[in-house]
């Protein structure tokens, strides 16, 4: 049988698993993802941090634990979530410590200070310090407001997962405050060879709204582009990633022991059910890249999914021709990437909502 995973992780592709919870850490779950599904690293976001915790019984000492101490709701949530990350990051340890750029799990700073600079990096310490383990990333929007964020967090040498890119413009942004960072690292004295960062540019998304907006026009014209913008827009950003890592100004900090800021492809479940469901997989393949799957995207990619080799490399000017498409048909590309880094935004607070919710209630049921 053909070990597809095998195959993309062969291809330079390191497979994340968008997914954490006490009980994969628990019953071996997560173990086995990595010894048999060669999963290297994990990302979290409240939403999984809700559902793990509201279905599940493995929360319930610690809950009753801290409820008898008197903690408040948001004492407990960054309890419970930073000891599982904590955890995940022990089962990821032989993982990272035979490669270094893997075997990570991502935690997420407090959603509602997506728009607040200062509240970010603090929250972004406080993360580094109470999960402390190496292999730990902290997960930064890249809001206008998160950008010096992540630039002061890679500074003091704080490992980032830059998350919600959704433009190649935010992306040059991004890489940008990445570099600043390791530049003020670097005249500050810290080892560059341990900061290491991944940019999670969302894919899944950006065909949604733009479909959307392609069948409102309803032209035959229009109604064609449907379903490409996704992935034209991650090959163009790879462009820039790569006119980046040719800079001279990269290579100075390469020729320090700088590490690159690896591209991650996140939001890669299909969401049209229309579309091959490893759409977002096969076609964003591409060596030293991340690919953060659900598990049902894992599944089917271990099932049927096709390693045709590097689709991504030199077809820019086929992506940016899809662009050139796209805007003729009528599609406002800037109002496009305003709407999704708003919505992602607001679901990033959305999703922190219902967590705090479910741990009310878990906190309830303690005191009951």
């Amino acid at each position: 049988m053909t070990d597809r995973l095998q195959a993309l992780a062969d291809a330079g592709v390191s497979i994340w698993l968008d997914d954490l919870s006490r009980e994969r850490i628990e019953t071996g779950n997560l173990a086995a993802l990595i010894k048999d599904k060669h999963v290297v690293g994990v990302t979290t976001n409240p939403t999984i941090f809700a559902s793990a915790i509201g279905n599940g019984e493995r929360y319930d000492e610690q809950v009753r634990k801290l409820v008898a101490e008197g903690a408040e709701v948001d004492r407990v949530i960054f309890e419970l979530t930073t000891e599982d990350v904590r955890n995940g990051c022990e089962i990821m340890k032989p993982v990272f410590e035979s490669t270094k750029a893997d075997g990570r799990v991502s935690i997420e700073v407090e959603p509602s200070l997506a728009k607040d600079t200062e509240g970010t990096i603090a929250s972004a310490q406080r993360l580094w310090r109470a999960v402390d383990r190496p292999n730990v990333y902290i997960k930064i929007p890249a809001t206008e407001a998160g950008l010096p964020a992540i630039t002061a967090a890679i500074a003091e040498g704080i490992n980032v997962n830059v998350t919600l890119i959704f433009s190649v413009e935010r992306y040059r942004g991004v890489m940008d405050a990445y570099l600043t960072g390791l530049e003020q690292a670097r005249d500050a004295g810290l080892d560059l060879p341990r900061i290491f960062s991944v940019a999670s540019f969302f894919v899944s998304r950006v065909d949604t709204e733009i479909d959307k907006r392609l069948e409102a026009l309803g032209t035959d014209e229009a109604l064609a582009l449907r379903g490409k913008a996704a992935v034209a827009n991650a090959v163009l950003a790879y462009a820039a990633f790569e006119e980046v890592i040719a800079s001279d100004r990269w290579k100075l900090l390469a020729s320090a022991g700088a590490n690159p800021q690896r591209p991650l492809w996140a939001s890669t479940g299909v969401k049209n059910p229309d579309y091959p469901d490893t759409l977002y997989v096969t076609d964003l393949v591409v060596d030293d890249t991340v690919n953060t799957m659900p598990e049902k995207t894992l599944e089917a990619f271990a099932d049927h999914g096709e390693v045709r080799g590097d689709l991504v490399t030199g077809r820019a000017t086929d992506a940016q021709a899809v662009f050139d498409q796209l805007s003729g048909v009528g599609i406002d590309l800037p109002d496009v990437f305003r709407a999704l880094e708003d919505e992602g935004v607001e679901k990033f607070v959305g999703s922190w909502d219902e967590l705090v919710g479910t741990v009310k209630e878990q906190m309830e049921q303690a005191r009951s």
